[in-house]
């Protein structure tokens, strides 16, 4: 018997085909709407924390956000790894604050600390591989002084090596003090734009495949995690077939790690981000058998849709399906500074109509219709 293929469009096809049909289905009552109604930003500064959390209840907590991903990175005061910190870093009292203020309006807390790719950015080294430059996937690729976008050496950002026998030993570190202070149950990898991966001159993944990379380091995060009972969450676009699904290159992949898809565990948490067009891809997550939430960023009309699809994805699904399409995320990329001072109107937006704030705003105001 000829065996079939079924590539990541043809799943999202055959989902519409057979899915969105009438039917009897399940009441969904309304607290079962969207099981993940969340937040992510950067984590505040240390000035700005007594701020931030008057924000968590008086605007995120009145919209029944009930997840906040910060994106802490090097912004912390490690003891572990002190050489890590940052420039004004958090400090543990501050963390503390903002726990206590997530705890007392029911929001569950996920820090941030990106791996594997993001370890740089324009034209200088993260904290990372400033510090420990032997983690470089691609050491010979230099930063140029004036950064431009796209240049010959493909440099968007760079990325650690995988294979690196030292890299956990003090990644992991960082990671779980980082989730101890937060007295977190989850912890969100990053792991999106991976554009250096497998590189030639690498002495330890020159012709590895780059989905068995990528999932290698996926499951290797995933099983320390594991050991202190904490659920790992990453952005999908290196899951997704770029190729096949006419993404492109920036929310999927075209170097070959979508394939990792079926090669991770399906606990694997995916946020799944589009900020062009709402494309429907987290059917294909969910189809896996991975949870997933939809993460729209600066365009009104794209978060609004994709708060919309995921209600109807868990209405028109079977009860199996429905619990893998989770909810909706709105990304903030910007500090938390200047979201919170667009959002109370000390600053202009860039596009008025186009901005994170707006997104945020729309989208959960029809949430809440």
């Amino acid at each position: 018997m000829k065996k079939l293929l079924y590539t990541p469009a043809a799943i999202i096809g055959l989902f519409f085909m057979f899915s969105f049909t009438p039917s009897v289905t399940e009441s969904i009552s309304t607290d079962e709407q969207l099981p993940v109604r969340g937040f992510c930003i950067s984590a505040p500064s240390p000035g700005r924390v007594d701020e931030f959390m008057s924000f968590i209840k008086e605007e995120l907590a009145p919209r029944h956000v009930n997840t906040l991903i910060l994106r802490v990175d090097y912004n912390y005061r490690f003891k572990t790894h002190p050489e890590l910190r940052g420039r004004n870093p958090l400090t543990k009292h501050d963390v503390n604050k903002l726990v206590k203020a997530c705890r007392e309006n029911n929001i569950r807390i996920i820090p941030q600390i990106n791996l594997l790719g993001h370890q740089s950015w324009a034209n200088r080294p993260g904290k990372l591989l400033a510090t420990y430059p032997e983690f470089d996937e691609t050491p010979d690729v230099k930063f140029p002084e004036n950064y431009e976008w796209p240049n010959e050496d493909g440099l968007y950002c760079k990325s650690y090596c995988p294979l690196h026998p030292g890299v956990h030993n003090i990644v992991f570190d960082i990671v779980d003090e980082i989730c101890d202070v937060f007295e977190s149950d989850a912890f969100h990898a990053g792991m999106d734009e991976v554009f250096y991966i497998g590189d030639d001159k690498c002495p330890r993944c020159s012709g590895r495949d780059n989905a068995e990379l990528f999932a290698g380091e996926v499951r290797k995060i995933h099983n320390h995690l594991a050991l202190t009972g904490r659920e790992l969450w990453i952005w999908g676009d290196r899951l997704i077939d770029g190729k096949s699904t006419g993404i492109g290159m920036w929310e999927a992949s075209m170097n070959n790690t979508w394939r990792a898809i079926d090669m991770i565990p399906k606990d694997v948490f995916i946020c799944d981000w589009h900020y062009e067009r709402p494309d429907p891809t987290p059917v294909m997550f969910a189809m896996k058998g991975f949870r997933v939430a939809s993460c729209p960023y600066r365009k009104p009309a794209v978060g609004v849709s994709e708060a919309q699809n995921m209600i109807m994805y868990r209405q028109q699904s079977a009860r199996v399906m429905r619990d893998n399409f989770q909810g909706v995320i709105q990304t903030v990329w910007t500090s938390a500074g200047n979201f919170m001072d667009e959002y109370y109107g000390r600053k202009e937006p860039a596009k008025t109509d186009e901005s994170a704030v707006a997104c945020f705003k729309s989208m959960f105001a029809v949430l809440e219709d």
